[in-house]
């Protein structure tokens, strides 16, 4: 707290799974001052996965008995405190819970209040469960993602939950905290994944709509249907990866190949030659190692890259160099994104359990009753 352009901002966050964590952590990443209420029971099992949920960094946890009418009276106060509150449940969640809109804007007509679904808040998808997979299959994203011939390939999770929920929800409510400075009024802010999905899509649908994409997977410029924007594997069974879409980037990488001047060799976009200008790109990357053409390639404009596994990446010489990823208590973890020039962000890195700052969060908040709230039951702290 207190680091970042955030600095000042409070959220509520009603403890979830994946992009609503996820989200909050980007806001307390920012500075803002991001109270996770964790289930009471969760104040006494633990951190989750062992106190590894990077996700939780940043944040001060209070366990609330959110199913008491004492425990959800704290949650409505702390929401008079604060400027926006995120949830993640199915829809009519909170509503039932009696810490709908409704009722929190009850209490605070300046709130802004977060919502993350996979479907939305309405529709006939609506109360069905769902993870990643299916939001960005129907979508049209995951159709589009993998090798001609092949099914389609699963990116993580990071297109749907992360990309199009995550950063759609955090986008949203920084919108309509900077609008409520105007009217003066919150508001509710409706983040889907399939929404988010889809609009991240805008640009190749317009490809799409201008006859410059086809609709299938593996044949088209940017899906591996191009020779020189693929992944090759090298001598020692690694990879490189290659994007050398521009002609000067493109004649670069025939150059650092070993290619150039080779008169034999097919035209970048001659479409009828592509498999045979991909197999000799093939038979060029496995004559060295991946480390070998690393050297090579880095630093160049090829627009060519080794391909890092998680562990590789965190200690690269370049992301070491740039601390795109931090070290905290002998784990590597990505480094908060984007930077500010006068209000850096900034994070000790360390998940915080489940009413681990249970009594400090309603001391700080200036709640009288603290311990009479603990003595209760309706507030637990950490390992009680």
């Amino acid at each position: 707290m207190g680091k970042g352009p955030l600095s000042g901002v409070r959220v509520i966050e009603l403890a979830g799974i994946g992009p609503g964590p996820f989200a909050a952590m980007l806001l307390a990443d920012l500075g803002a001052d991001v109270i996770r209420v964790d289930r009471a029971s969760a104040a006494s099992g633990g951190g989750g996965f062992g106190g590894t949920d990077f996700t939780n960094r940043g944040k001060r946890s209070i366990a609330i008995d959110l199913k008491s009418e004492r425990g959800k009276d704290v949650v409505l106060r702390l929401v008079e405190r604060s400027d926006v509150l995120l949830e993640g449940f199915r829809p009519g969640v909170t509503e039932r819970l009696g810490l709908g809109p409704d009722d929190c804007l009850a209490r605070n007509p300046r709130l802004v209040y977060g919502r993350m679904t996979g479907w939305g808040q309405e529709g006939a998808l609506a109360q069905s469960a769902g993870h990643d997979v299916a939001y960005i299959a129907i979508t049209g994203a995951l159709h589009a993602i993998g090798r001609a011939g092949g099914p389609p390939q699963i990116p993580l999770n990071l297109l749907g939950d992360f990309a199009g929920g995550s950063m759609y929800l955090v986008v949203g409510v920084l919108s309509a905290l900077l609008e409520s400075k105007v009217s003066g009024k919150g508001q509710v802010v409706d983040a889907a994944i399939v929404d988010g999905a889809a609009h991240l899509s805008t640009f190749i649908h317009g490809f799409l709509a201008g006859g410059m994409w086809q609709d299938e997977r593996g044949v088209n410029m940017l899906d591996s249907g191009a020779p020189w924007y693929d992944v090759y594997e090298t001598a020692d069974g690694r990879h490189m990866a290659v994007g050398a879409i521009e002609p000067q980037f493109y004649a670069e990488l025939l150059r650092l190949l070993g290619l150039d001047g080779d008169d034999t060799l097919p035209g970048q976009h001659d479409r009828s030659r592509w498999p045979e200008l991909r197999e000799r790109f093939a038979a060029a990357f496995k004559a060295r190692t991946r480390d070998e053409w690393a050297e090579v390639f880095l630093p160049s404009d090829a627009c060519v890259a080794p391909v890092l596994s998680m562990r590789e990446a965190a200690v690269h010489p370049y992301n070491t160099e740039r601390e795109v990823f931090v070290e905290r208590g002998g784990q590597h973890q990505p480094a908060p994104a984007p930077r500010f020039s006068r209000t850096p962000a900034g994070t000790d890195g360390v998940p915080v359990l489940p009413g681990g700052q249970s009594r400090d969060v309603l001391t700080d908040l200036g709640f009288e009753d603290a311990e009479e709230l603990l003595a209760s039951g309706a507030v637990r702290a950490a390992g009680s």
